[in-house]
């Protein structure tokens, strides 16, 4: 095991005293091909090309001597500093730190960072950050080689945002650039490199005092009553039914959600509070205008689709969870081809949901269905207003991890 660590961040700053120091008692040095040419590097320690940070690190763990580590920006920060100190490789490490790649982007840009959301966009976790951009107005991504502007902006048609995208920052050859969201894949573009996404409706402000995505403003609750949606909703979009729709899909940040036939915009709402990406569709423009409505009322980020499912629905992007609240069996199975972790529907009768139960089944869905009846009481006579019943299907592809 190495006698000594040393994790250096590098933000194109001279070194520090610190930094140099532990550069020129060095006996191993991991990093990327612009810092083993850093002049302090020793003629004669052993130079390991940082590509990937397991594999660094089991070398680093191996090595008889000093080995110092050199990462862009800082490398606590969606950095190297967590592999290497990962149980399998015991490591202990010392950091000199540096200013993060996601500061000194947004510095480039002249904007405040604290209501800004971060990911880091991998070829595997690419669309998770993408629905992270579409549910959020500021977002920052570590872009990697094959998830960069280009495949963020492919991945985000539909909705409009701009870019500022920071390459190679701290270096000579450093440049910032804005585009908008259609034309980034009209360029090449240098690795390593930070893309700020912003746009969709002004964000609140944070009050000072949390960083990323402030508490949603409004009434208190995970599904709010019918008056805060103005009252007058569908069978489908009233409370204990959108309660027990929004828990058994359970939105999070990083899902794409569909709500088909999305009424009054209830759901939609509710699973964009959660911090998913939300795509509503109805075919009755009044109730498209109706959820945008709700939508800039509650203050957050939803796109909207005009159009008759299942046709509407051909060239969506993948949906990780699916609330059919209107269409029918016919909808339901056109969902249950795109395989969408979870789908939840309702059914007026037992036939109805039996069919749809036995649809799912085949398509591979555990299904579980529930008979809900709710009754609301006027509590100044404790008398009954209103009375609702309706099964509440759910499918979950038993494949795929939660």
């Amino acid at each position: 095991m190495a006698d000594r660590v040393t994790v250096i961040g590098w933000d194109g700053s001279p070194l520090t005293a610190a930094a140099r120091a532990a550069l020129g008692a060095a006996t191993l040095v991991a990093g990327a091909a612009h810092h083993l040419e850093l002049p302090e590097v020793p003629a004669g320690a052993e130079r390991i090309r940082l590509g990937s940070a397991a594999l660094a690190a089991r070398r680093v763990a191996g090595h008889r001597g000093t080995a110092v580590v050199v990462a862009d920006g800082d490398p606590g920060f969606f950095g190297v500093v967590r592999t290497l100190r990962a149980p399998e490789f015991g490591l202990e490490v010392e950091v000199v730190p540096a200013v993060s790649s996601v500061a000194a982007a947004f510095a480039r840009a002249g904007m405040p960072w604290d209501d800004a959301h971060v990911v880091v966009a991998h070829p595997r976790t690419l669309r998770r950050a993408v629905n992270v951009c579409r549910a959020h107005t500021k977002v920052a991504v570590l872009t990697s080689p094959g998830a960069g502007p280009a495949e963020l902006g492919l991945l985000l048609e539909g909705v409009h945002r701009t870019f500022v995208i920071c390459e190679e920052l701290g270096t000579t050859r450093e440049q910032v650039s804005v585009v908008t969201s259609d034309k980034a894949a009209d360029h090449t573009w240098r690795d390593p490199n930070v893309v700020i996404v912003i746009g969709g409706q002004a964000a609140t402000a944070s009050g000072g005092w949390i960083a990323g995505r402030a508490p949603a403003a409004g009434p208190r609750g995970w599904t709010l009553p019918a008056d805060a949606y103005g009252g007058d909703l569908g069978e489908g979009e009233r409370e204990p039914l959108r309660v027990s729709q929004l828990a058994r899909l359970g939105p999070v940040p990083g899902d794409l959600v569909w709500d088909i036939g999305c009424g009054s915009g209830a759901f939609a709402t509710e699973a964009a509070r959660a911090g998913a990406a939300v795509i509503a569709v109805d075919s009755d423009p009044r109730a498209c205008a109706r959820t945008d409505s709700t939508a800039r009322r509650y203050g957050v980020q939803l796109q909207i689709v005009h159009g008759t499912a299942p046709q509407a629905l051909e060239d969506l992007p993948e949906p990780d969870v699916v609330r059919v609240g209107g269409g029918g069996a016919a909808v339901v199975l056109a969902v249950a081809d795109r395989r969408p972790q979870r789908i939840v529907t309702h059914a007026a009768t037992r036939d109805a949901a039996e069919r749809i139960g036995r649809e799912l089944s085949e398509h591979g869905y555990r299904v579980e269905c529930a008979l809900l009846q709710s009754v609301e009481l006027d509590t100044r006579a404790w008398t009954e207003t209103e009375r609702s019943v309706a099964f509440l299907l759910s499918g979950v592809l038993p494949t795929r991890a939660p």
